[in-house]
């Protein structure tokens, strides 16, 4: 029983000046974790400072980049207290296992971390806002939330569709409400009769007579194509674009414009027509000869 009591006693003893002897260590490694932390808050002040200057628009983003810095500096910090107090051999231990579990989680969530990356460069960046017209994956409406995992947007049927965020970078989209303004393509057609100075110059005066056209922008038309059946031509023209019935309105009434000018003007809009010719070798013109039945 003396025996016990005296290897108990040894241990205690052992672990007393052992303790004393860490002391140092242990006093080393809280300096290092209260400096690496009021650096880690200094830096993470000057962070948010520094980045209000190039993202006013978007504190939400400065706020996660700061702290984003901030917990790599304390993470910093624990590593350095870890070396100061001898206990390699656990940090190592703790990469290892950290390393092991990033792995797994990362075949585990990639989708999940590839969306989250993706609605965080699109934060950063803002390449559109809530209420933009867009057309992303296919999709054509207004953004109605950016969220960090997929982007919302209002369809023209009234419905909320939301498309992951990887897609957006991954493909190009369209920002229609970028610019506050949008350009009209009319594309038509006149039968091969019709006078082309006079297609021009009706059309042009036409679509000059549209209020919604904006003044200092440039009206442009293209004889494009002789088709098979037609002259085809197209006229360009700038709109004031904040919603899509802007655009609606504005081709609604170049096309009526444009038809009742041709009608005035006795201009043909070409159609798809089929000419039946019997006078190549082997027909008969039907206007020139009669044709007899053989029943007859």
């Amino acid at each position: 029983m003396n025996n016990q009591f005296k290897h108990i006693e040894d241990i205690l003893l052992r672990w007393k000046d052992e303790g004393l002897n860490y002391l140092p260590k242990i006093f080393l490694a809280l300096v290092v974790l209260v400096i690496t932390y009021l650096i880690a808050r200094f830096i993470k002040k000057f962070s948010i400072r520094f980045y209000s200057k190039f993202f006013k628009s978007d504190p939400h983003a400065i706020s996660i980049t700061s702290t984003i810095i901030y917990f790599l500096f304390l993470l910093m910090g624990v590593f350095l207290a870890l070396e100061v107090l001898g206990l390699e051999s656990v940090l190592t231990k703790l990469l290892a296992g950290a390393g092991i579990i990033g792995i797994v989680a990362g075949f585990a969530f990639k989708d999940i971390a590839s969306n989250a990356f993706a609605g965080f460069l699109l934060n950063m960046q803002r390449p559109f806002k809530n209420g933009d017209w867009v057309t992303i994956d296919e999709t054509f409406g207004t953004i109605k939330d950016v969220g960090w995992i997929t982007t919302s947007i209002k369809t023209i049927a009234g419905q909320e569709v939301f498309v992951p965020n990887q897609l957006i970078y991954n493909n190009t989209f369209t920002n229609y409400s970028t610019f506050g303004k949008r350009r009209v393509i009319f594309q038509s057609g006149v039968s091969y009769g019709d006078d082309l100075d006079l297609v021009r110059r009706a059309s042009l005066e036409e679509v000059d007579k549209i209020n919604a056209v904006l003044k200092n922008e440039v009206i442009d038309f293209y004889f494009t194509e002789i088709g098979s059946y037609s002259y085809n031509f197209e006229v360009r023209f700038w709109i004031k674009f904040t919603h899509q019935k802007d655009y609606l309105n504005a081709m609604n009434e170049i096309i009526m414009r444009i038809k009742k000018r041709f009608e005035k003007e006795d201009i043909s809009l070409a159609y798809a027509v089929t000419t039946l010719d019997f006078g190549v070798k082997g027909g008969v013109n039907i206007f020139d000869k009669p044709i007899v039945s053989k029943t007859e």
